[in-house]
């Protein structure tokens, strides 16, 4: 049997939990075998920015105290799910937030 793997990546991990747990029990409802949801690291994206718009600051030598750091988490979740015709239909009708992205990868 084919199986789907289904890869969630967005912002919030709480989103993603919920997605994952609305795909669970699709999947138990319909009867189809279902491992995961399997948290991947959260990949951490900084960005160092001066604090003064108009650049005058320390950035030569010595203190340096003018720069703040900015982070974005990139949060993945990934599931294996029985590829059957049903449970997929299901899974593509499931509301999902703008900035959650899901990919659906069919495997032998």
């Amino acid at each position: 049997m084919q199986t789907a793997r289904v890869k969630l990546t967005g912002k919030n991990p709480t989103t993603l939990d919920s997605i994952c747990s609305e795909i669970k029990d699709i999947s138990e409802k319909i009867g189809v075998p279902v491992s995961g949801p399997i948290p991947l690291p959260t990949k951490k994206l900084r960005v160092p920015v001066m604090r003064t718009p108009c650049g005058d600051g320390m950035h030569r030598g010595g203190g340096g105290g003018n720069w703040e750091t900015w982070e974005l988490r990139v949060h993945k979740r990934i599931l294996d799910v029985g590829a059957n015709d049903r449970v997929l239909r299901q899974i593509t009708r499931i509301r999902i937030p703008r900035d959650v992205n899901i990919e659906i990868e069919l495997t032998d």
